[in-house]
């Protein structure tokens, strides 16, 4: 049987929740992120007909970078 109220959810098991529901963000937003610098490398690199992938590999790190600052800043304050 499922609690009707908040107060019936256990304090712990709400906590755990919202814990691992801000964990799970995180990595949404962080492949997200990564994501958007690979694919605006790959559009760069296919407009400047790049034979190496430069800007992808170049962009791809950078946005890693940005991201994994953005976590532990996230982290920081919690």
């Amino acid at each position: 049987m499922l609690p009707n109220k908040k107060e019936d959810i256990p304090k712990e098991v709400n906590k755990q929740t919202t814990s691992y529901l801000q964990y799970s963000g995180l990595a949404f937003e962080m492949l997200a992120v990564i994501g958007l610098g690979v694919f605006i490398g790959v559009k760069l690199d296919k407009w400047l007909n790049l034979k190496f992938p430069a800007c992808t590999i170049i962009l791809g790190l950078l946005f890693l970078a940005l991201s994994m600052f953005r976590i532990v800043k996230s982290l920081q304050t919690k």
